[in-house]
């Protein structure tokens, strides 16, 4: 039954992380749209973005994640690899709410970062899944 839940476990982060790259990258469109059809439509395609995927793919990714750890928690609290892991993802919940802080700002008109800046912000996904990739399967400490 193990190898279900990772299954499962793989198939919902490869999502999460999907809609977490592709959100800031609507970011950045949506800050360099410049009339209102654009401006609605990005609003449109980042609430069903974040709401349709990200939001599921990250409780399915923490439920079933959590599943697993739970079935030998000593081993996996007493790891090194698996802390780092742990604060990595930790990271990456805030990260995904940040995108909804900023989502709304966006939803209300009231945005003030420029496309520049959400291209940085779109960069931070792909440093955590890195690192929790090299956790996970080099498990260096």
């Amino acid at each position: 039954m193990y190898v279900w839940f990772q299954a499962f476990h793989v198939i919902s982060v490869i999502c999460w992380f999907a809609a977490l790259f592709y959100l800031p990258r609507l970011f950045v469109y949506h800050a360099m749209a410049e009339d209102e059809i654009s401006n609605e439509r990005f609003k449109v395609m980042e609430r069903k973005l974040y709401r349709g995927i990200a939001t599921p793919a990250m409780v399915a990714s923490i439920v079933l994640g959590g599943a697993m750890v739970a079935r030998s928690w000593e081993y996996f609290i007493s790891s090194g690899w698996f802390q780092v892991k742990l604060a990595l993802v930790l990271a990456l919940i805030i990260y995904h709410h940040l995108c909804l802080v900023y989502m709304k700002k966006f939803r209300n008109d009231a945005n003030t970062h420029s496309h520049v800046f959400y291209r940085w912000f779109n960069e931070v996904p792909v440093i955590m899944l890195v690192g929790i990739v090299i956790m996970v399967v080099v498990k260096p400490f």
